[in-house]
């Protein structure tokens, strides 16, 4: 497996990657589908801050991790995605070793992952990471008003 930045070339895999998490519900707060251009801002940004990191095969994107800047400036918000059916194959973790070393070079000092407290695979993925419980929003609501709490996660660098 690579791990490298994306390209813009990769936005429509990665999009497949996306809507079919969405499409499965449950881990993620995003609930209605995205179209490629979601990613350009992540991908061409011009902020070296701003950074995405695709796993890729022999067969193709198998996930994607990506960090964007939040207040305060030394704080960056992270988010990890696999395709259905390749959790546990070491993607996330491969992800987070390129993710972990890009966020210290961009000036970090703390990374924060927010997930749905009724994603257990998503806990168990950060806390495998080092990230440690920091806060709960309770009662967050999804577009469909669904109210789910969401834990906030966090890793000093």
């Amino acid at each position: 497996m690579i791990i490298r930045p994306a390209r813009i070339s990769d936005a429509a895999p990665l999009t497949e990657i996306l809507n079919a998490v969405i499409d499965i519900g449950g881990t993620t707060a995003y609930q209605t589908a995205v179209e490629p251009g979601f990613f350009d801002p992540l991908i061409d940004s011009g902020d070296p801050k701003t950074f995405l990191h695709v796993a890729e095969s022999e067969t193709g994107l198998e996930g994607m991790q990506w960090v964007r800047p939040m207040e305060p400036t030394d704080m960056g918000s992270i988010a990890t995605f696999a395709r259905p059916g390749t959790t546990q194959r070491g993607i996330g973790t491969a992800l987070f070793q390129t993710t972990f070393a890009a966020s210290m070079a961009a000036g970090y000092r703390v990374l924060d992952a927010t997930i749905r407290a009724d994603n257990r695979g998503g806990l168990a993925y950060y806390t495998k990471m080092g990230f440690k419980d920091h806060s709960m929003t309770k009662d967050a609501p999804l577009s469909d008003g669904t109210l789910v709490d969401r834990v906030h996660k966090r890793m000093v660098l």
